[in-house]
């Protein structure tokens, strides 16, 4: 079975930064588009940072030159280092995976549980 567990949301005052990590656990032969989405109440879930299928990376335009999104193959981990963030920031973080091929598995559209960043003013 495949899980990705998200780590790393907190609270932070404006200005500080976070760094987002999301481990994909199971016998995992490829990932393709892992990325980052968040939501905010009342909002629906955008795209914040991904890569894409043919291996670049898109970013939303609200955190282009603040956020970097980066993996660790080996690990199985992607992470979102989040830098001058915002109040406007604040959301549930999810991990998501547009496929995971594993030994046993195809498996879409793959969730994390959600990880809450809160950014005080």
């Amino acid at each position: 079975q495949v899980q990705l567990v998200e780590s790393g949301g907190g609270l932070v005052q404006a200005g500080g930064s976070l760094r987002l990590s999301c481990v994909a656990s199971g016998s995992i032969f490829s990932i393709n588009a892992m990325g980052w989405y968040r939501q905010a109440p009342g909002k629906q879930r955008e795209l914040v940072a991904a890569f894409t299928s043919g291996g670049g990376t898109n970013y939303a335009d609200s955190v282009k030159g603040r956020f970097t999104i980066s993996r660790d193959n080996a690990k199985n981990t992607v992470y979102l280092q989040m830098n001058s963030l915002k109040p406007e920031d604040t959301a549930v973080y999810y991990c998501h995976a547009d496929r995971i091929v594993t030994m046993s598995a195809t498996i879409y559209g793959s969730w994390g549980q959600g990880t809450q960043v809160t950014v005080s003013s």
